[in-house]
């Protein structure tokens, strides 16, 4: 499921850049069908969802939020 979300998010995104100009309509197509891209970008999510967690944590604790 995560990759189906990803896949749509990367089109969306590679819209935005072709309407602003930044990026060429065949390059756009490849962000949305490249597997590798999208797995290292899975990766990347979940690592970044992990870290915002344990940051969650550790401010929690600082504060004294949680027992």
């Amino acid at each position: 499921m995560p990759s189906v979300i990803i896949r749509i998010a990367l089109r969306y995104l590679a819209a935005v850049l072709v309407a602003r100009g930044w990026l060429a309509a065949p390059d756009a197509a490849m962000l949305s069908v490249d597997a590798e891209l999208i797995a290292v970008l899975q990766t990347a999510a979940g690592v970044g969802i992990a870290g915002a967690i344990e940051a969650w944590t550790w401010i929690a604790r600082r504060r004294g939020w949680s027992t």
